[in-house]
C-alpha cells in the first residue's frame, strides 16, 4: 500500500553502488521517512511507465512524494539529505551549484557505477524489508502525483 507520508527512492537493484547508497539512507533515517523500490520491479516499472520514462533504463535514481513531487537525479540525492537532516544538511547546500553541473557530474558517475562499486547481495534485517516496496496492490494501480 502507498503511505502518502512516505518518500519512495527509486534505483537500479542491480548496481553495486546504487545498493550502498539505499544501505546508508536505511541506516541515516531515523525518522522512519523512506521506503524503496529497484527500478527493475512491478512497482519501480509501473512508476516509470505512468510518467511515461523508460522502464529499461535504470541509470537515474528517483525520489517520489506521492501526491506531490518526483525529483531526479542530483535532486533527488540533495532532497535526500535534506530530508534526513543533521549532520547530512549541509550536502543540501550543494543546490547552490546549477542544476546542469551538478547532473553533469551525477551522469559522469552514472555511466561508471557498475565499474566503481562491485554488485553485492544486500541481505536487509525483517526491520529494513518492511520499506522494500516490490509489488503493487491492487488498490494502487494509479500512482500518479495528481
Amino acid at each position: 500500500m502507498i503511505d502518502s507520508s512516505k518518500y519512495y527512492l527509486f534505483y537500479d537493484g542491480g548496481c553495486g553502488l546504487c545498493n550502498r547508497w539505499v544501505q546508508w539512507v536505511l541506516r541515516n533515517d531515523k525518522k522512519d521517512r523512506f521506503r524503496f523500490a529497484a527500478l527493475q520491479s512491478d512497482f519501480g516499472k509501473h512508476f516509470l511507465s505512468e510518467r511515461g520514462l523508460d522502464i529499461d533504463s535504470f541509470s537515474t535514481l528517483y525520489l517520489w512524494k506521492p501526491d506531490a513531487f518526483y525529483l531526479t537525479k542530483s535532486d533527488a540525492v540533495l532532497e535526500i539529505s535534506r530530508l534526513l537532516g543533521g549532520r547530512f544538511y549541509p550536502i543540501y547546500l550543494g543546490k547552490i551549484i546549477p542544476r546542469f553541473v551538478r547532473n553533469a557530474i551525477y551522469d559522469k558517475v552514472a555511466e561508471r557505477r557498475m565499474k566503481l562499486v562491485s554488485p553485492h547481495c544486500m541481505v536487509p534485517t525483517a526491520e529494513e524489508r518492511r520499506k522494500f516496496v516490490s509489488k503493487l496492490s491492487p488498490q494502487n494501480k494509479n500512482i500518479n502525483d495528481e
